[in-house]
C-alpha cells in the first residue's frame, strides 16, 4: 500500500516537521499496512500559510474556471475509482463492493454535483437598492472522521473551493491514505497550489492546532458530539464560524400501514451497511405493538444473513466499545433475537449484526451512538408515543418513516426534531442538504445549502 512520508503544502509533497508516525492498520486482520507523519503545529502553521497566500488569487478567480477545475477533480476520481475503493477497503474494513459503490462512487457524484453548482450559484443579487455578494469565508480547517473517508472529505472541500475558499485538510488518523490519494487527485487535476493542503496526523495534536489557528477563519469538523463541543468552544472564543455534523441516534419509525416486511428489511440493511458506522443510522426501529413480535422475527433474520456480509470495525478501541454496548444492552434487560458480544472470528474486529428486542426508551441502547451493527426494536403504543420516543434523545441527525402511502409518513415526519428523513426507503440525494437538529450538529453540507456555509454576505447600497 503506497504512502506519502510528507504533507501536502502549498502544491508540494514536503518532509514533516517532527519525526512521528502514525501506524495504518487493516482492520480486517490487524497487520500494519503503511505508516504516515504525524503533524504537529509546525506542520497546520505551515499549511494555514500557504493556504493564506492562495486565498486572494482563488478567491478572485471566476466561478466558471473553479467549477472546471472541479470537474477536473470529479474525472480524476473517477478514473481511479478502483485504486480508491482498494485503498478504503485496507484501512476501514470495508468490503470490496461496498467500497466501490459507496465510498467510491458517492463521492464523484458530489463533486460532480459541486461542479454544477460552482458555475450556477447565485454569487451576487439585486435587492431593491442594494447589490448582495456572497463571498468566501476565507481559509476552511476541515477535520473529517474515518467512516466514510473520501465523502467526507469531498463533502467538505468541493463546496469550499467552489465557494473560492482555501483549505486545510486533517483526516482520521485511522483512514491517512485515503486522503493523500485525494491529494493526489488534487494535484493531477491541476488546482493551484495552496488552495488544497493536507496535514495527517493526530486529532489532540493536529487537529486542535487547525482548529485553533488564528489565520483558520472556519473550522469545519463531522465526529463526536463531544469533540465538535470542545471545537465550537474554541471557535466561539475566537468568533470563528464553524460547521459541525455530529452524533446521531436515528430512528427508524414503522407505522402500522406500511409494508412490514420491506421496512425491517430495509432498516436492518441501513443499520449492517459499513458495518453499522454511520452516523445517520437507523438504529432505533419503533414498532407498533400489534406488529411488534413479527418485526422482531423479521429483524432477526434479516440480520443473520448479514453475518459474513459485512466488514470488521475501524479499530481495537471502536471493537471494544461495540461489544461493550452490547454487553450492556443485555445487562439492562434487553433481549438478544441475533449476534451478541462475541467475537465471531479470532483475528480481525468484527461484530456479529446484533438485534435487540424488548429495548425501552431510556436504556443505553437506545440513548447513546454505539456506532456498530446493532439495531433496538422498541415497542410504541400510538403516534404520539412513537413521536416521543423517536424525539426523546439529545439527538436529531437522521430518520426514516414508513406508512402505507407517502402523505401519511410526511405528516409524521414532519413533527420530527431531526434535519433528514427518508420516507418510504428514500433515495440517497446529493443535492439535499444533511445535517443535524440539537446535539447533532451546526450547518449543512451537500448542494447549495452546504455551499452556502462557506460563504460569507456583503451588501453595497446605491
Amino acid at each position: 500500500m503506497k504512502a506519502h512520508d510528507g504533507m501536502y503544502i502549498g502544491g508540494e509533497w514536503r518532509a514533516a516537521a517532527g519525526t512521528d508516525l502514525i501506524a495504518v492498520v487493516d482492520p480486517a486482520d490487524e497487520q500494519v499496512i503503511a505508516h504516515v507523519p504525524a503533524g504537529t503545529a509546525e506542520d497546520v502553521d505551515a499549511a494555514v500559510s500557504a493556504a493564506r497566500e492562495a486565498l486572494p488569487a482563488w478567491a478572485a478567480t471566476l466561478p466558471a474556471e473553479r467549477a472546471a477545475k472541479i470537474a477536473a477533480l470529479r474525472d480524476v476520481l473517477v478514473a481511479r475509482k478502483d485504486e480508491i475503493a482498494e485503498t478504503v477497503t485496507a484501512e476501514l474494513g470495508a468490503p470490496l463492493p461496498f467500497s466501490q459503490a459507496v465510498h467510491a462512487g458517492v463521492p464523484i457524484l458530489v463533486a460532480g454535483s459541486y461542479a454544477e453548482l460552482a458555475a450556477s450559484y447565485a454569487f451576487e443579487e439585486k435587492v431593491g437598492n442594494s447589490t448582495v455578494y456572497a463571498e468566501p469565508v476565507g481559509v476552511v480547517g476541515a477535520i473529517t472522521p474515518w467512516n466514510y473517508p473520501l465523502h467526507q472529505i469531498v463533502a467538505k472541500v468541493a463546496p469550499a473551493l467552489a465557494a473560492g475558499c482555501t483549505v486545510v485538510l486533517k483526516p482520521a488518523e485511522d483512514t491517512p491514505l485515503t486522503a493523500q490519494l485525494f491529494a493526489e487527485a488534487v494535484h493531477e487535476a491541476g488546482i493551484p497550489a495552496g488552495v488544497f493542503n493536507l496535514v495527517t496526523g493526530l486529532g489532540p495534536v493536529a487537529g486542535q492546532a487547525l482548529a485553533e489557528h488564528g489565520g483558520v477563519d472556519l473550522v469545519s469538523f463531522t465526529g463526536s458530539t463531544a469533540v465538535g463541543k470542545q471545537i465550537g468552544a474554541t471557535a466561539g472564543a475566537a468568533v470563528k464560524r464553524v460547521a459541525l455534523e455530529l452524533g446521531g441516534k436515528s430512528a427508524n419509525v414503522i407505522l402500522p400501514s406500511a409494508d412490514l416486511a420491506k421496512a425491517v428489511g430495509v432498516g436492518i440493511a441501513n443499520v449492517m451497511g459499513n458495518s453499522g458506522q454511520t452516523c445517520s443510522a437507523w438504529t432505533r426501529m419503533l414498532v407498533h405493538t400489534s406488529q411488534y413480535d413479527e418485526a422482531v422475527a423479521l429483524a432477526a433474520e434479516a440480520a443473520a444473513k448479514y453475518g459474513d456480509r459485512i466488514g470488521p470495525l475501524v479499530n481495537a478501541k471502536q471493537h471494544a466499545r461495540v461489544r461493550g454496548y452490547i454487553e450492556k444492552g443485555v445487562a439492562e434487560g434487553a433481549r438478544l433475537v441475533a449476534g451478541g458480544p462475541e467475537a465471531p472470528r479470532e483475528q480481525g474486529y468484527f461484530v456479529s449484526p446484533t438485534v435487540f428486542a424488548d429495548v425501552t426508551p431510556e436504556m443505553t441502547i437506545a440513548q447513546e451512538e454505539i456506532f456498530g451493527p446493532v439495531v433496538s426494536i422498541i415497542r410504541y403504543e400510538d403516534e404520539d408515543d412513537a413521536l416521543r420516543i423517536a424525539n426523546g434523545t439529545v439527538y436529531g441527525l437522521a430518520g426514516a418513516v414508513w406508512a402505507g402511502d407517502d402523505a401519511e409518513a410526511v405528516a409524521f415526519a414532519r413533527r420530527m426534531d431531526t434535519g433528514q428523513v427518508d420516507i418510504n426507503g428514500g433515495r440517497f440525494n446529493p443535492l439535499a442538504p444533511f445535517g443535524g437538529y440539537k446535539q447533532s450538529g451546526v450547518g449543512r453540507e451537500l448542494g447549495s445549502h452546504g455551499l452556502a456555509e462557506y460563504l460569507q454576505t456583503k451588501s453595497l447600497q446605491f
